[in-house]
């Protein structure tokens, strides 16, 4: 995930001398993460595009390849809901990168004489890179993770962390979520949409314009 949404640093990252890219806001891994962890949410968030451009059909169709199959059940790995959202710790994922010289963290804090942490910061460093990119080849089984990290980062490609929470918040299954309690799966939900928009695609255009007088 890191490798996919790393972005090169820019003049305001003091960055260890072998990054090839940055990761800024904790917020925004967190929501990258929670669109890989639940595909039907994906697919839901693919429709919401592909009504905005309706001439993108790759976007129904790659709805339609998730939802149709039983990815949604296999990929599902469970987040909690907290106060801003899908969240789960990251330093235990974090801690072997790390160690093994693949990345590097940090926090900025507030103002001088405060403690509050106002962003986390990831380095991708070259090796980290390097292993990211020699995945597929040494493990077949993780191109799963490889292509959809790349997919999930593209939807939102230039949003921040708040923006892409405030688009998950859109769906009240998400945001009324009790604290603390794990989101549950809209597989069903997103299924009945992805007939409906298949089965309006197909409806001669005086038809459509009918339905919506």
């Amino acid at each position: 995930m890191i490798d996919a949404a790393a972005k090169p640093p820019g003049e305001g990252d003091t960055a260890p001398a072998d990054t090839v890219g940055v990761v800024h806001t904790q917020v925004r891994l967190q929501k990258l993460d929670f669109w890989v962890r639940y595909p039907d949410y994906l697919a839901f968030e693919l429709m919401n595009e592909y009504e905005e451009t309706p001439d993108e059909t790759g976007l129904i169709d790659l709805a339609s390849d998730i939802l149709e199959s039983e990815e949604p059940d296999l990929r599902r790995f469970p987040m909690l809901r907290h106060k801003f959202g899908a969240f789960e710790e990251l330093d235990d994922a974090l801690a072997p990168l790390v160690e093994r010289g693949l990345l590097r963290k940090t926090q900025v804090l507030g103002r001088t004489g405060q403690k509050r942490i106002v962003e986390h910061v990831y380095f991708l460093l070259e090796r980290g890179h390097d292993v990211a990119g020699s995945l597929v080849q040494d493990a077949p089984a993780l191109e799963w993770y490889v292509n959809r990290t790349k997919l999930v980062v593209a939807l939102v490609d230039g949003l921040g962390g708040t923006q892409i929470k405030n688009r998950q918040y859109l769906l009240s299954d998400y945001a009324d979520t009790p604290w603390r309690q794990y989101i549950a799966p809209i597989t069903e939900q997103a299924r009945t949409r992805l007939r409906q928009l298949k089965a309006a695609a197909l409806m001669p255009a005086t038809d459509v314009d009918q339905e919506a007088s």
